[in-house]
């Protein structure tokens, strides 16, 4: 079964102690082996028990343009120019969408501060309200699948939320906590001994069944199928 090595946390540690090309040179080889070859292995590995969860998500175990995300940062509009991410991430993504804000199954892997996230992530606008419409017609149906206490003995929602109501929605309406999310996602900590654990495969399989509900809310909402 495919696991992550306590390796792929070692080099990240090295990593961010050491966040120059140089240094990233000379250690191409400890990242290929070490975080790309295991994450790659790993999604490949889940392809079959994605698609027994959903059949409309990919695991694309490609280097570049896949399930796997980039290791080097876009720093073209940040002030921290330090070249690489000090995580690795990989994002099973709906066939429907071209980018990280399509519905999607995310894990990110940190030294001590890894997690598994779950929905969409910031979308547009119009989408956003497409979300909110979904969750005032259904309230039943959000709260099964955002509140309900299986959802919620593993994942919390997280993401940033407006200051004020959307426009059409009052203060006073029994979710608008809920409406008021700009991220409509949820993640699960997960520690650096759970990932490296043997059992780790099966565990986010599991997770990812947990949060099957939730991620069908969503399809649902913003017309895509689950």
């Amino acid at each position: 079964m495919s696991t992550i090595p306590p390796s792929t946390f070692a080099f990240l540690r090295d990593l961010a102690a050491n966040n120059d090309r140089d240094w990233f040179s000379r250690n191409k080889d400890r990242y290929i082996a070490d975080v790309q070859e295991p994450a790659l292995e790993f999604i490949m590995a889940f392809e079959p028990r994605l698609a027994a969860i959903s059949p409309h998500f990919t695991a694309d175990a490609r280097t570049v343009g896949g399930s796997l995300f980039r290791i080097h940062r876009d720093t073209r509009f940040s002030k921290d120019k330090t070249p690489y991410k000090t995580n690795t991430g990989v994002q099973f993504r709906h066939h429907a969408g071209k980018d990280a804000h399509a519905p999607g199954f995310y894990l990110h892997i940190q030294p001590g501060e890894s997690f598994m996230g779950v929905g969409l992530w910031r979308p547009e606008t119009k989408v956003a309200y497409r979300i909110r419409a979904a969750i005032d017609d259904d309230r039943k149906g959000w709260g099964n699948a955002a509140h309900s206490p299986s959802f919620r003995e593993h994942f919390a929602l997280a993401g940033d939320s407006l200051v004020r109501p959307p426009k059409g929605y009052e203060e006073t309406h029994p979710l608008i906590d809920d409406l008021k999310r700009k991220d409509f996602i949820a993640s699960a900590s997960l520690s650096d001994e759970v990932i490296t654990d043997p059992d780790f495969f099966d565990r986010f399989g599991d997770l990812c069944q947990v949060s099957s509900p939730f991620m069908a809310f969503l399809c649902k909402a913003v017309n895509v199928p689950y």
